[in-house]
Protein backbone atom coordinates (compact mmCIF):
# COMPACT_ATOMS: atom_id res chain seq x y z
CA UNK A 1 0.00 0.00 0.00
CA UNK A 2 3.13 2.19 0.65
CA UNK A 3 3.71 2.22 -3.03
CA UNK A 4 0.69 4.48 -3.39
CA UNK A 5 3.19 7.62 -1.71
CA UNK A 6 5.28 9.73 -3.62
CA UNK A 7 7.23 11.99 -1.64
CA UNK A 8 8.70 14.11 -3.32
CA UNK A 9 8.05 17.92 -1.65
CA UNK A 10 8.05 15.68 1.40
CA UNK A 11 10.85 13.52 0.99
CA UNK A 12 13.18 15.11 3.07
CA UNK A 13 10.74 16.25 6.01
CA UNK A 14 12.24 13.26 8.03
CA UNK A 15 15.75 14.45 8.11
CA UNK A 16 17.60 16.14 10.71
CA UNK A 17 17.61 19.42 10.19
CA UNK A 18 15.57 19.10 7.38
CA UNK A 19 14.81 23.27 7.45
CA UNK A 20 18.86 24.29 7.29
CA UNK A 21 20.11 24.79 3.63
CA UNK A 22 22.95 22.44 4.23
CA UNK A 23 20.68 19.71 4.34
CA UNK A 24 18.55 20.71 1.67
CA UNK A 25 21.52 21.52 -0.73
CA UNK A 26 22.83 18.41 0.40
CA UNK A 27 19.81 16.58 -1.43
CA UNK A 28 19.91 18.51 -4.37
CA UNK A 29 18.13 21.76 -3.07
CA UNK A 30 18.82 24.47 -5.59
CA UNK A 31 19.81 22.66 -8.46
CA UNK A 32 17.07 23.27 -10.20
CA UNK A 33 17.60 27.53 -9.90
CA UNK A 34 21.23 26.94 -11.56
CA UNK A 35 19.54 25.14 -14.42
CA UNK A 36 16.30 27.69 -14.53
CA UNK A 37 18.72 30.44 -14.61
CA UNK A 38 20.38 29.66 -17.80
CA UNK A 39 16.72 29.04 -19.56
CA UNK A 40 14.78 31.58 -20.83
CA UNK A 41 11.87 33.14 -18.76
CA UNK A 42 9.24 31.91 -21.61
CA UNK A 43 10.69 28.86 -21.39
CA UNK A 44 9.83 28.52 -17.67
CA UNK A 45 6.47 28.93 -18.09
CA UNK A 46 5.88 26.31 -20.68
CA UNK A 47 7.62 23.89 -18.56
CA UNK A 48 5.13 24.69 -16.15
CA UNK A 49 1.85 24.69 -18.47
CA UNK A 50 3.35 21.55 -19.88
CA UNK A 51 3.57 19.65 -16.59
CA UNK A 52 -0.30 20.02 -15.70
CA UNK A 53 0.39 21.76 -12.57
CA UNK A 54 -2.95 23.32 -11.13
CA UNK A 55 -3.20 25.55 -8.06
CA UNK A 56 -2.96 23.68 -4.83
CA UNK A 57 -4.63 26.50 -2.50
CA UNK A 58 -8.07 25.10 -3.77
CA UNK A 59 -9.18 26.24 -7.05
CA UNK A 60 -6.97 23.99 -9.10
CA UNK A 61 -6.72 26.79 -12.18
CA UNK A 62 -3.51 26.11 -14.19
CA UNK A 63 -0.36 27.81 -12.45
CA UNK A 64 1.42 27.96 -15.77
CA UNK A 65 -1.45 29.61 -17.57
CA UNK A 66 -1.57 32.35 -14.91
CA UNK A 67 1.41 33.62 -14.92
CA UNK A 68 1.03 33.99 -19.07
CA UNK A 69 -1.83 36.83 -17.80
CA UNK A 70 1.06 39.08 -16.94
CA UNK A 71 1.73 41.56 -19.22
CA UNK A 72 5.14 41.73 -20.09
CA UNK A 73 5.02 45.09 -21.82
CA UNK A 74 3.29 46.77 -19.29
CA UNK A 75 6.08 49.11 -17.57
CA UNK A 76 5.19 48.52 -14.29
CA UNK A 77 6.92 46.22 -11.73
CA UNK A 78 5.95 42.50 -11.76
CA UNK A 79 5.54 40.94 -8.37
CA UNK A 80 5.12 37.03 -7.04
CA UNK A 81 3.15 37.00 -4.51
CA UNK A 82 3.18 33.71 -2.08
CA UNK A 83 -0.19 32.62 -0.14
CA UNK A 84 0.57 31.18 2.83
CA UNK A 85 -2.12 32.42 4.73
CA UNK A 86 -3.47 29.19 5.71
CA UNK A 87 -6.40 29.35 7.61
CA UNK A 88 -9.34 27.03 6.67
CA UNK A 89 -10.52 24.80 9.35
CA UNK A 90 -8.72 21.42 9.44
CA UNK A 91 -6.10 22.83 6.68
CA UNK A 92 -2.35 21.99 7.16
CA UNK A 93 -0.70 21.47 4.40
CA UNK A 94 1.67 24.54 3.89
CA UNK A 95 2.84 24.82 7.81
CA UNK A 96 4.12 21.46 7.97
CA UNK A 97 5.90 22.42 4.46
CA UNK A 98 7.24 25.20 5.32
CA UNK A 99 8.38 24.24 8.89
CA UNK A 100 9.93 21.25 7.94
CA UNK A 101 11.17 22.34 4.53
CA UNK A 102 11.45 25.98 3.71
CA UNK A 103 14.01 26.08 1.66
CA UNK A 104 11.93 24.36 -1.32
CA UNK A 105 9.35 27.32 -1.25
CA UNK A 106 12.07 29.99 -1.29
CA UNK A 107 13.52 28.00 -4.46
CA UNK A 108 10.20 27.51 -5.90
CA UNK A 109 9.96 31.48 -5.29
CA UNK A 110 12.98 32.28 -6.80
CA UNK A 111 12.55 30.74 -10.17
CA UNK A 112 8.74 31.82 -10.46
CA UNK A 113 10.01 35.15 -10.22
CA UNK A 114 12.17 34.60 -12.66
CA UNK A 115 10.27 33.19 -15.04
CA UNK A 116 7.44 36.11 -14.67
CA UNK A 117 10.32 38.73 -15.00
CA UNK A 118 9.60 40.03 -10.90
CA UNK A 119 12.53 41.47 -9.04
CA UNK A 120 10.64 41.47 -5.70
CA UNK A 121 8.55 38.97 -4.10
CA UNK A 122 6.26 38.55 -0.93
CA UNK A 123 5.33 35.90 0.77
CA UNK A 124 2.79 36.48 3.31
CA UNK A 125 2.26 34.16 6.11
CA UNK A 126 -0.60 33.91 8.46
CA UNK A 127 0.33 35.80 11.45
CA UNK A 128 -0.90 33.83 14.49
CA UNK A 129 2.05 31.10 12.75
CA UNK A 130 4.81 32.41 14.38
CA UNK A 131 7.37 29.78 14.38
CA UNK A 132 6.20 29.12 10.86
CA UNK A 133 7.48 33.28 10.20
CA UNK A 134 10.47 32.73 11.76
CA UNK A 135 11.93 29.62 10.03
CA UNK A 136 10.95 31.28 6.60
CA UNK A 137 13.21 34.18 7.60
CA UNK A 138 15.70 32.32 8.61
CA UNK A 139 15.95 30.71 5.38
CA UNK A 140 15.72 33.89 3.35
CA UNK A 141 18.38 35.08 5.51
CA UNK A 142 20.42 31.59 4.12
CA UNK A 143 19.55 32.09 0.85
CA UNK A 144 20.68 36.01 0.75
CA UNK A 145 24.02 34.59 2.27
CA UNK A 146 24.72 31.96 -0.43
CA UNK A 147 23.63 34.11 -3.20
CA UNK A 148 20.77 32.86 -4.01
CA UNK A 149 18.95 35.87 -3.61
CA UNK A 150 19.81 39.52 -3.52
CA UNK A 151 21.53 41.17 -7.25
CA UNK A 152 22.90 39.24 -9.93
CA UNK A 153 22.09 35.83 -8.90
CA UNK A 154 25.05 33.53 -9.99
CA UNK A 155 26.40 36.17 -12.14
CA UNK A 156 22.85 35.58 -14.14
CA UNK A 157 22.41 39.56 -13.76
CA UNK A 158 19.17 38.72 -12.40
CA UNK A 159 18.25 40.73 -9.12
CA UNK A 160 15.26 39.47 -6.56
CA UNK A 161 14.44 41.01 -3.03
CA UNK A 162 12.26 38.34 -1.34
CA UNK A 163 10.44 39.59 2.05
CA UNK A 164 8.31 37.13 4.37
CA UNK A 165 5.24 39.30 5.67
CA UNK A 166 3.21 38.21 8.72
CA UNK A 167 -0.05 38.65 7.66
CA UNK A 168 -3.38 40.41 9.48
CA UNK A 169 -4.45 37.37 11.47
CA UNK A 170 -7.61 37.19 9.49
CA UNK A 171 -9.23 33.70 7.45
CA UNK A 172 -10.48 36.76 4.31
CA UNK A 173 -6.65 37.74 4.04
CA UNK A 174 -6.18 34.37 2.31
CA UNK A 175 -8.51 35.68 -0.43
CA UNK A 176 -5.90 36.47 -3.19
CA UNK A 177 -7.59 40.23 -4.02
CA UNK A 178 -7.98 40.84 0.44
CA UNK A 179 -4.32 39.64 0.83
CA UNK A 180 -3.22 42.47 -1.53
CA UNK A 181 -5.09 45.40 0.19
CA UNK A 182 -3.38 43.60 3.46
CA UNK A 183 -0.24 43.61 2.27
CA UNK A 184 -0.34 47.37 0.67
CA UNK A 185 -1.39 48.31 4.54
CA UNK A 186 -5.40 48.51 4.45
CA UNK A 187 -7.66 46.67 5.56
CA UNK A 188 -8.07 43.03 4.08
CA UNK A 189 -11.06 43.23 2.07
CA UNK A 190 -12.07 41.44 -1.55
CA UNK A 191 -11.19 43.73 -4.60
CA UNK A 192 -13.47 44.27 -7.43
CA UNK A 193 -12.86 42.83 -10.37
CA UNK A 194 -11.94 43.41 -13.10
CA UNK A 195 -9.06 44.37 -13.04
CA UNK A 196 -7.52 41.24 -12.56
CA UNK A 197 -4.57 41.33 -9.99
CA UNK A 198 -2.52 40.13 -13.30
CA UNK A 199 -2.62 43.33 -15.17
CA UNK A 200 -3.51 45.48 -11.98
CA UNK A 201 -2.37 43.58 -8.42
CA UNK A 202 -0.07 44.78 -6.14
CA UNK A 203 0.69 48.37 -6.34
CA UNK A 204 -1.73 47.93 -8.94
CA UNK A 205 0.89 46.25 -11.39
CA UNK A 206 0.73 43.29 -13.12
CA UNK A 207 0.79 40.13 -10.14
CA UNK A 208 0.92 36.52 -9.66
CA UNK A 209 -0.31 35.39 -6.29
CA UNK A 210 -0.22 31.48 -5.96
CA UNK A 211 -0.10 28.79 -2.99
CA UNK A 212 2.51 27.76 -1.27
CA UNK A 213 2.17 23.84 -2.15
CA UNK A 214 1.82 25.36 -6.08
CA UNK A 215 5.65 27.39 -5.65
CA UNK A 216 6.65 25.06 -3.84
CA UNK A 217 6.14 21.90 -6.39
CA UNK A 218 7.92 24.53 -9.20
CA UNK A 219 11.67 23.18 -8.63
CA UNK A 220 10.88 19.45 -8.92
CA UNK A 221 9.23 20.15 -12.61
CA UNK A 222 12.59 22.39 -13.77
CA UNK A 223 14.34 19.53 -12.31
CA UNK A 224 13.01 16.52 -13.48
CA UNK A 225 11.23 18.00 -16.09
CA UNK A 226 7.34 18.09 -16.77
CA UNK A 227 6.66 15.00 -18.55
CA UNK A 228 7.90 12.86 -15.40
CA UNK A 229 5.16 15.48 -13.25
CA UNK A 230 2.72 14.53 -15.47
CA UNK A 231 3.14 11.19 -15.60
CA UNK A 232 1.82 11.23 -11.96
CA UNK A 233 -2.06 11.92 -11.35
CA UNK A 234 -4.85 11.65 -14.07
CA UNK A 235 -5.31 13.19 -17.20
CA UNK A 236 -6.88 16.26 -15.88
CA UNK A 237 -5.21 16.39 -13.00
CA UNK A 238 -1.50 16.11 -12.91
CA UNK A 239 0.99 15.50 -10.30
CA UNK A 240 1.46 14.67 -6.58
CA UNK A 241 0.08 16.70 -4.14
CA UNK A 242 -0.34 17.00 0.00
CA UNK A 243 -3.76 15.47 1.16
CA UNK A 244 -4.01 16.58 4.74
CA UNK A 245 -5.93 13.73 6.69
CA UNK A 246 -7.27 14.77 10.40
CA UNK A 247 -10.10 13.59 13.19
CA UNK A 248 -11.24 10.03 13.85
CA UNK A 249 -8.37 8.50 12.30
CA UNK A 250 -5.88 5.92 13.86
CA UNK A 251 -2.51 7.53 12.34
CA UNK A 252 -3.50 11.33 11.09
CA UNK A 253 -1.07 13.28 8.89
CA UNK A 254 0.15 14.84 6.09
CA UNK A 255 0.43 11.98 2.68
CA UNK A 256 2.05 12.88 -0.83
CA UNK A 257 0.59 10.87 -2.99
CA UNK A 258 -0.46 11.33 -6.89
CA UNK A 259 -3.87 13.37 -7.17
CA UNK A 260 -6.37 10.66 -8.16
CA UNK A 261 -5.80 8.36 -4.79
CA UNK A 262 -9.18 7.74 -2.52
CA UNK A 263 -9.65 8.40 0.78
CA UNK A 264 -10.29 4.73 1.04
CA UNK A 265 -7.02 4.25 0.08
CA UNK A 266 -5.76 6.84 2.15
CA UNK A 267 -7.56 5.21 5.17
CA UNK A 268 -5.93 1.98 5.12
CA UNK A 269 -2.23 3.74 4.85
CA UNK A 270 -3.29 5.76 7.78
CA UNK A 271 -4.73 2.67 10.08
CA UNK A 272 -8.14 3.65 9.13
CA UNK A 273 -10.94 5.11 11.26
CA UNK A 274 -10.18 4.94 14.95
CA UNK A 275 -10.96 1.35 16.67
CA UNK A 276 -14.72 0.53 17.18
CA UNK A 277 -16.30 2.86 15.16
CA UNK A 278 -17.20 3.49 11.37
CA UNK A 279 -16.92 6.39 8.79
CA UNK A 280 -19.83 9.07 8.93
CA UNK A 281 -19.02 12.04 7.10
CA UNK A 282 -15.95 13.66 6.01
CA UNK A 283 -14.39 16.88 4.06
CA UNK A 284 -12.54 16.40 1.07
CA UNK A 285 -10.85 20.14 0.83
CA UNK A 286 -11.78 21.72 4.05
CA UNK A 287 -14.61 22.92 5.97
CA UNK A 288 -15.90 25.32 2.96
CA UNK A 289 -16.66 22.01 0.62
CA UNK A 290 -19.55 20.20 0.58
CA UNK A 291 -20.19 17.13 3.18
CA UNK A 292 -19.46 14.02 1.77
CA UNK A 293 -20.49 10.36 3.25
CA UNK A 294 -18.97 6.47 2.82
CA UNK A 295 -20.67 6.14 0.26
CA UNK A 296 -18.10 8.42 -1.84
CA UNK A 297 -14.92 6.48 0.06
CA UNK A 298 -13.80 5.02 -3.73
CA UNK A 299 -14.31 8.75 -5.45
CA UNK A 300 -11.24 9.69 -6.84
CA UNK A 301 -9.55 12.99 -4.92
CA UNK A 302 -8.63 14.70 -7.73
CA UNK A 303 -10.31 18.28 -9.32
CA UNK A 304 -12.70 16.30 -11.85
CA UNK A 305 -13.70 13.35 -9.98
CA UNK A 306 -14.80 14.95 -6.13
CA UNK A 307 -16.72 17.65 -8.30
CA UNK A 308 -18.12 14.81 -9.86
CA UNK A 309 -20.04 13.61 -6.57
CA UNK A 310 -21.30 17.02 -5.63
CA UNK A 311 -17.68 18.32 -3.63
CA UNK A 312 -15.06 20.24 -4.36
CA UNK A 313 -11.17 19.31 -3.63
CA UNK A 314 -10.35 22.76 -2.03
CA UNK A 315 -7.46 22.58 -0.12
CA UNK A 316 -7.53 18.33 0.18
CA UNK A 317 -7.80 18.54 3.46
CA UNK A 318 -9.45 15.53 4.56
CA UNK A 319 -11.66 15.46 7.84
CA UNK A 320 -13.03 12.49 8.85
CA UNK A 321 -15.61 12.05 11.51
CA UNK A 322 -16.48 9.19 13.20
CA UNK A 323 -20.25 8.32 13.93
CA UNK A 324 -20.08 9.84 17.57
CA UNK A 325 -20.20 13.06 15.58
CA UNK A 326 -23.29 15.12 15.94
CA UNK A 327 -23.26 16.94 12.38
CA UNK A 328 -25.66 19.55 13.31
CA UNK A 329 -23.05 20.79 15.83
CA UNK A 330 -19.98 20.39 13.31
CA UNK A 331 -21.43 22.57 10.78
CA UNK A 332 -22.73 25.18 13.56
CA UNK A 333 -19.16 25.42 14.76
CA UNK A 334 -17.75 25.93 11.08
CA UNK A 335 -20.71 28.39 10.40
CA UNK A 336 -20.09 30.61 13.85
CA UNK A 337 -16.55 30.66 12.10
CA UNK A 338 -17.64 31.95 8.75
CA UNK A 339 -19.77 34.09 10.54
CA UNK A 340 -16.92 35.66 12.61
CA UNK A 341 -14.48 35.77 9.84
CA UNK A 342 -16.73 37.89 7.57
CA UNK A 343 -15.09 41.12 6.55
CA UNK A 344 -18.78 42.58 5.87
CA UNK A 345 -17.78 44.17 2.85
CA UNK A 346 -20.66 42.53 1.22
CA UNK A 347 -24.72 42.22 2.36
CA UNK A 348 -25.21 38.32 1.27
CA UNK A 349 -22.26 37.51 3.82
CA UNK A 350 -22.39 40.08 6.45
CA UNK A 351 -26.43 39.22 7.25
CA UNK A 352 -26.40 36.32 5.58
CA UNK A 353 -23.66 34.14 7.95
CA UNK A 354 -24.92 35.58 10.79
CA UNK A 355 -28.89 34.40 10.21
CA UNK A 356 -27.39 30.91 9.24
CA UNK A 357 -26.03 30.79 12.68
CA UNK A 358 -29.02 31.98 14.03
CA UNK A 359 -31.25 29.19 12.62
CA UNK A 360 -28.73 26.49 13.09
CA UNK A 361 -28.07 27.03 16.64
CA UNK A 362 -31.79 26.82 17.24
CA UNK A 363 -32.39 23.83 15.65
CA UNK A 364 -29.35 22.62 17.38
CA UNK A 365 -30.98 23.20 20.73
CA UNK A 366 -34.50 21.31 19.09
CA UNK A 367 -35.72 24.58 18.59
CA UNK A 368 -37.78 25.17 15.77
CA UNK A 369 -39.57 23.35 13.27
CA UNK A 370 -39.12 21.44 9.93
CA UNK A 371 -39.61 24.74 8.08
CA UNK A 372 -36.32 25.92 9.57
CA UNK A 373 -34.96 23.84 7.26
CA UNK A 374 -36.20 25.07 4.14
CA UNK A 375 -35.72 28.33 5.30
CA UNK A 376 -31.92 27.54 5.81
CA UNK A 377 -31.94 26.29 2.21
CA UNK A 378 -33.52 29.68 1.06
CA UNK A 379 -30.40 31.58 2.86
CA UNK A 380 -28.11 29.42 1.46
CA UNK A 381 -29.64 30.31 -1.94
CA UNK A 382 -29.34 33.81 -1.51
CA UNK A 383 -26.08 33.84 -0.47
CA UNK A 384 -24.54 31.71 -3.16
CA UNK A 385 -23.22 33.41 -5.81
CA UNK A 386 -24.51 36.61 -5.17
CA UNK A 387 -21.73 37.27 -2.38
CA UNK A 388 -18.37 39.28 -2.95
CA UNK A 389 -15.98 36.11 -2.57
CA UNK A 390 -15.94 32.70 -2.09
CA UNK A 391 -15.99 32.88 1.65
CA UNK A 392 -20.43 33.59 1.32
CA UNK A 393 -20.49 30.51 -0.87
CA UNK A 394 -17.74 28.43 1.49
CA UNK A 395 -20.60 29.10 4.06
CA UNK A 396 -23.24 27.24 2.51
CA UNK A 397 -21.76 24.07 1.47
CA UNK A 398 -21.53 22.48 4.47
CA UNK A 399 -25.28 23.19 5.15
CA UNK A 400 -26.94 22.05 2.20
CA UNK A 401 -24.77 19.10 2.38
CA UNK A 402 -25.35 17.93 5.69
CA UNK A 403 -29.14 18.69 5.02
CA UNK A 404 -29.02 16.65 2.02
CA UNK A 405 -27.11 13.10 3.55
CA UNK A 406 -28.21 13.96 7.11
CA UNK A 407 -32.04 15.61 6.96
CA UNK A 408 -33.40 13.19 9.52
CA UNK A 409 -30.36 13.95 12.22
CA UNK A 410 -31.53 17.61 12.33
CA UNK A 411 -35.64 16.23 12.36
CA UNK A 412 -34.31 14.21 15.60
CA UNK A 413 -32.81 17.24 17.20
CA UNK A 414 -36.04 18.60 16.81
CA UNK A 415 -37.74 15.08 18.45
CA UNK A 416 -35.37 15.21 21.15
CA UNK A 417 -35.72 18.84 21.92
CA UNK A 418 -31.62 18.69 21.92
CA UNK A 419 -28.73 16.72 20.62
CA UNK A 420 -29.12 13.39 20.18
CA UNK A 421 -26.12 12.77 20.26
CA UNK A 422 -26.05 13.74 24.12
CA UNK A 423 -24.96 10.89 26.27
CA UNK A 424 -28.05 11.33 28.26
CA UNK A 425 -30.22 10.44 24.96
CA UNK A 426 -28.17 9.22 22.80
CA UNK A 427 -29.59 5.58 23.73
CA UNK A 428 -32.87 6.94 23.76
CA UNK A 429 -32.22 8.06 19.89
CA UNK A 430 -30.95 4.71 19.25
CA UNK A 431 -33.80 2.79 20.54
CA UNK A 432 -36.46 5.20 18.89
CA UNK A 433 -34.29 4.53 15.45
CA UNK A 434 -33.92 1.05 15.83
CA UNK A 435 -38.03 0.99 16.66
CA UNK A 436 -39.45 3.08 13.70
CA UNK A 437 -36.98 1.01 10.98
CA UNK A 438 -38.76 -2.37 12.18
Amino acid sequence: MTDLLTPVLSDTWDHERSWTREVYEANGGYRALRKALAMDPDDIITAVKDSGLRGRGGAGFPTGMKWGFIPQDNPNPKYLVVNADESEPGTCKDTPLMMADPHVLVEGVIISSYAIRANTAFIYVRGEILHVIRRLRAAVAEAYAAGHLGTDIHGSGYDLDLVVHAGAGAYICGEETALLDSLEGRRGQPRLRPPFPAVAGLYASPTVINNVESIASVPSIVDRGAAWFSSMGTERSKGMTLYSLSGHVKNPGQFEAPLGITLRELLDLSGGVREGHELKFWTPGGSSTPLLTAEHLDVPLDYEGVGQAGSMLGTKALQVFDETTCVVRAVLRWTEFYKHESCGKCTPCREGTWWLVQVLARLEKGQGTEADLDQLLDQCDNILGRSFCALGDGATSPITSSIEYFRDEYLAHLTHGGCPFDPMKSTLFAAETAGASA
